[in-house]
């Protein structure tokens, strides 16, 4: 039995859930996500709750992840998600523009980088901050950018996460003969 799945959602006020033929829609200040029930699992609504009531069928597998999942729906449309990526090294810099950002990551040209439909990009300095109000699409997001200059581990230079932490290697020692 998931000691996760049995846990209620506490639904926080202006956030509501329906169910309809298999999809639990979650709407709430900022926006509406739809997510998809799997078979068998079945979702109690309280005043302010919100319940996964655990299958009998061979779907018992998939009863932690489904209430997970709505779990960070409901966080994302009351409080939304974000990521902050830090830009390290000479000459890297990003900028807002339009709906996606314009990055100069030391190549010999500018990338332009289009923000998927939901997601909102803020530049400060160096650390750019992605957010939007699913967890999936802004953690996808953010890996997208990062893979576009990775941190090198000499310097550390590149795209890293700010709670990630770069292992350094030494470089060569220049021995004179």
């Amino acid at each position: 039995m998931s000691r996760i799945g049995i846990q209620p959602i506490t639904l926080p006020s202006g956030v509501q859930v329906a169910t309809t033929s298999g999809l639990a829609t979650v709407t709430g200040p900022k926006g509406s996500l739809v997510v998809p029930l799997y078979n068998g699992i079945e979702l109690k609504t309280a005043e302010s709750s919100l319940t996964v009531l655990q299958p009998d069928t061979a779907q018992r597998n998939l009863f932690g992840l489904q209430r997970t999942l709505l779990q960070n729906a409901v966080t994302g449309v009351s409080r939304g998600w974000d990521k902050t990526l830090e830009l390290n090294g000479v000459g890297m810099r990003a900028a807002v523009s339009g709906l996606g950002l314009t990055l100069s990551l030391g190549f010999s040209h500018p990338i332009q980088f289009a923000a998927p439909a939901g997601i909102a990009f803020q530049v400060s300095k160096n650390v750019v901050t992605v957010s939007g109000i699913d967890k999936q699409l802004v953690g996808e997001t953010a890996s997208r950018i990062r893979k576009l200059r990775k941190p090198e581990p000499y310097k550390g230079k590149g795209i890293k996460y700010t709670t990630e932490t770069i292992r350094r290697k030494a470089g060569k020692t220049g021995k004179a003969k």
